[in-house]
């Protein structure tokens, strides 16, 4: 590990100290805010500082060690201290490893729920079909995870597809785990109507956008429109007979949100207005990306949504993700919800193009 490094930790691990005594002051334990930031930041760099602790504690008997070898004679007490030598080198390499992925700064959108939204491209009901199949992939990940899945608005389409999904999903680093999950998706299988056994190539769009709080983005209410109409579809007596159906539009950016899930007009303004932060917050960061590197738009997690990102393909069982050039065998696996092995592949990378720029 190189001086900087070694200062950087030196830094983090004085600037932990500086927060757990500021944490111990009565006046910042009565201020609920105060205390929330520095606890924040506490559990940001508790991990930093756990393990420059463990390796330097691992230094400190590798030079115990190595000692005890130069001057030990006993020949069955040197090939033990041997052996501890080299547990103790490969947990250093392993720490010197780690570390400097935790020095990576970390995306402050990483903690939050996410908008995930899913539409059918190209291909007609065999689109729609695999859209309805890509909404149960992340519902099923989700519940794996302990998140929570909760609809905003859904159109189906004929023989069980969908058309468009907008969910909220919510948990613990929803974000961090789904943000590659932006782009294109392909599907290659023969569709159950096709009587020549031809292979049907189909593509949908996946969105994953961090939601916004209200101190992320800020709506004027005179940039608002809101309309009420009658629900349409399934929903019993209710529906078409009260306006509790919401359609919201931001005047500025003539984006509009629609949701009818919920049977309270409240409750689905609320959700309307949770959609149209989410899709406003993620304009404002593209344009600061934009702004800021206009040569990162292939970057992993860009959200290049012209970008065909993954392939799955029935006839071989397989799905291919080609930003990493990742390929499983595993396909109704992965479909029923096991994407970790796809997941961490992506993060592992992202880490590692982050350290390159950095160096």
């Amino acid at each position: 590990m190189d001086a900087i490094t070694f200062q950087k930790l030196k830094d983090i691990e004085a600037r932990c100290g500086e927060l757990e005594a500021q944490m111990s002051d009565p006046a910042v334990v009565q201020d609920p805010s105060a205390y929330q930031r520095l606890a924040k930041e506490s559990k940001d760099v508790a991990p930093v500082v756990e393990r420059y602790r463990a390796y330097k504690h691992t230094l400190a008997e590798l030079t115990k060690v190595q000692e005890m070898i130069r001057v030990e004679t006993d020949p069955d007490l040197k090939e033990m201290a041997h052996e501890e030598l080299r547990a103790l080198s490969a947990r250093c390499d392993a720490l010197d490893a780690e570390i400097p992925l935790l020095l990576i700064p970390k995306d402050p959108n990483d903690e939050k729920n996410v908008l995930l939204e899913i539409r059918a491209g190209t291909g007609g009901e065999e689109a729609a079909l695999f859209a309805a199949e890509m909404f149960r992939m992340y519902s099923r990940y989700a519940e794996r995870q302990g998140w929570r899945v909760d609809v905003v608005s859904l159109t189906r389409a004929g023989q069980g597809g969908i058309k468009e999904v907008i969910a909220i999903i919510e948990g613990e680093r929803v974000y961090s785990k789904l943000r590659y999950e932006s782009g294109v998706h392909r599907v290659q299988r023969v569709p159950a109507t096709e009587a020549s056994g031809r292979i049907h190539t189909s593509a949908i769009t996946v969105a994953i956008l961090p939601e916004a709080e209200e101190v992320d983005v800020k709506i004027e209410a005179k940039d608002l429109r809101i309309d009420t109409f009658c629900s349409s579809g399934p929903g019993g007596q209710s529906v078409n007979t009260t306006y509790s159906a919401v359609r919201v539009t931001h005047l500025p950016t003539n984006t509009v949100v629609s949701c009818q899930d919920e049977k309270s007009q409240i409750k689905n303004r609320d959700k309307a207005m949770k959609v149209l932060r989410a899709r406003l917050y993620e304009m404002a960061l593209e344009e600061q990306q934009r702004a800021i590197a206009s040569d990162r738009k292939n970057q992993v997690g860009s959200g290049d949504r012209s970008e065909k990102i993954r392939t799955y393909n029935f006839n071989q069982a397989r799905v291919t993700d080609h930003r990493i050039g990742l390929t499983l065998h595993r396909l109704h696996e992965v479909l029923d919800g096991a994407l970790d092995e796809l997941v961490a592949g992506l993060i592992a990378n992202h880490q590692a193009d982050k350290l390159k720029r950095s160096a």
